[in-house]
């Protein structure tokens, strides 16, 4: 799977998860609006209600007053007096009740309103029922009472009952209505969200075993490629060993091959300086012959002829050209001489061996000591660590650094050139510091002017070496402050598997 399609199989679970979260709050949000609403709802259903038993109360209250009154009426028995009274006590107070249950509705509260005058004519008539019975006229309490139950006072309480039994039959269907679409509300939202839920659940649980079979088989293809590293690195080992022989056969034979011819160029090269040495010769005396009258040869001993004129810039002409031509060969034999041991070198096994650094480079500077003197520079060698490695690389890349260090010290300044080291890591870190910092790794290609003896080859040699022994070799430089040359090497190294790889 590509970087891309990773992140963006990321980003859609983070969103999804997201949505999933803006849902469930979305949904928790809704069910709390909805079952609060819903409670109000059926609090005003169950208002609406108790509107209902109180007036059934009331009506109920009254007909208990008068049912007292007629007992007593009738009896004379005190305890349908106390009963009549009591229920008496209740009735005005009930009106009050309901009065407080309907102020929520203007129609209630002018009923209410209506509806306490002929329940206080009421109870005034059952008042003076009772009043004929204590002045021991009962049968005019009875008429009284009978007139009195098909009275004004009596329609009214009916007519005013019945119109707020109405009124609220009418409010308990509409708010039973409203609640119940408030239910079902809250009802269809728990649903769809509960629905929605388990489809991001679904949609989730997908994606996570989507990621975990390709997990999965990142693994299993991550274990195969473990398995067949080692194999795949033992034929690119091969591969690179058999081209690096390839490489330095061809060297070795390409070497060869250009000393043959160049050896006949030197050989030709000497035959042409003894001939001229002839030709000019037999041109000196040809021109002295024309210039005297008497044959008189040269002297045998003058090895040199003297010559005039022309015949004088010929001969420095051809002398020149002889110079180049072997100035040429000399450099081109240096070439592959150098070429001869490079590729000699390449084939040499590396042993490890314990070295006392120091003493590697105290002997090296030792050799060196002359051309420090004639440079006027000193070499100051401080604490080094001891390694394991291999001699003789070690050797030839001391001398390489601390001998172009010498070579290519800035004129007229006297040099300073110090080696250091220090440990880290289990790596061994040596700095030689110089003061050249121009094209210094090019094969074949030396730094600063070309007035110095050398191939060019010495520090491109030097970095092999030190890949060899499993180093790294960097530079850097100030201006007018010289240069510095890092050598990392392993303070344990082990040739097995470099030795191999060459």
């Amino acid at each position: 799977m590509t970087p891309d399609a990773t992140r963006r199989r990321a980003i859609g679970q983070i969103l999804l998860l997201a949505a999933g979260f803006l849902v469930l709050v979305a949904i928790s949000a809704t069910s709390v609006i909805l079952v609060n609403q819903a409670r109000e709802d059926n609090s005003w259903v169950v208002h609406t209600v108790e509107v209902e038993n109180q007036i059934s109360t009331l009506l109920l209250q009254v007909r208990r007053a008068e049912s007292a009154a007629r007992g007593y009426l009738l009896t004379s028995e005190p305890r349908f007096l106390a009963e009549h009274q009591s229920t008496v006590a209740t009735i005005l107070p009930d009106v009050d009740k309901l009065a407080a249950l309907t102020t929520d509705n203007p129609v209630q509260i002018e009923n209410a309103k209506r509806l306490r005058p002929p329940v206080e004519a009421r109870l005034r008539e059952f008042a003076r029922a009772i009043d004929f019975v204590k002045h021991n006229d009962i049968a005019g309490g009875v008429a009284m009472l009978r007139e009195a139950g098909a009275s004004e006072s009596v329609e009214q309480i009916n007519e005013i009952a019945g119109a707020m039994r109405n009124q609220e039959n009418t409010l308990f269907m509409s708010r039973t209505a409203t609640a119940d679409h408030t239910q079902r509300l809250a009802s269809v939202v728990t649903v769809a969200g509960s629905a929605l839920v388990i489809a991001l659940a679904a949609i989730s649980i997908f994606l996570v075993r989507h990621s975990s079979r390709a997990r999965d088989d990142a693994e299993a293809q991550l274990r195969d490629n473990n398995l067949n590293l080692e194999t795949t690195i033992d034929e690119r080992t091969a591969d690179l060993r058999e081209a690096n022989n390839e490489i330095q056969r061809f060297a070795y034979i390409v070497s060869h091959d250009l000393r043959s011819p160049l050896v006949n160029i030197m050989g030709f090269t000497s035959e042409l300086e003894e001939l001229r040495t002839d030709i000019f010769r037999r041109i000196a005396a040809l021109a002295h012959a024309a210039a005297s009258t008497s044959a008189t040869p040269l002297p045998a001993g003058e090895t040199e002829p003297v010559l005039e004129g022309t015949d004088r810039q010929l001969s420095q002409d051809f002398t020149e050209a002889l110079g180049f031509i072997k100035s040429s060969i000399a450099k081109m034999d240096r070439l592959i001489t150098a070429i001869l041991n490079l590729t000699r070198e390449g084939r040499r096994e590396f042993v490890p061996v314990k070295i006392d650094t120091r003493e590697l480079i105290e002997a090296i500077v030792t050799t060196m000591a002359h051309q420090a003197s004639e440079a006027e520079a000193q070499i100051r060698i401080e604490p080094l660590p001891d390694i394991v490695s291999d001699r003789l690389a070690l050797e030839q890349i001391f001398s390489n650094l601390i001998d172009n260090a010498l070579k290519y010290l800035k004129p007229g300044i006297p040099g300073d050139i110090s080696v250091r080291g220090r440990t880290k890591l289990g790596f061994a870190i040596f700095e030689v510091a110089d003061n050249d910092h121009q094209r210094i790794f090019d094969l074949f290609r030396r730094a600063g002017t070309q007035d110095r003896p050398g191939q060019g080859i010495g520090l491109a040699h030097v970095r092999a070496l030190v890949r060899r022994l499993g180093g790294t070799m960097s530079v850097s430089s100030e201006l007018h402050n010289g240069s510095t040359f890092t050598i990392t090497l392993p303070i344990a190294w082990a040739a097995s598997n470099r030795n191999r790889d060459t």
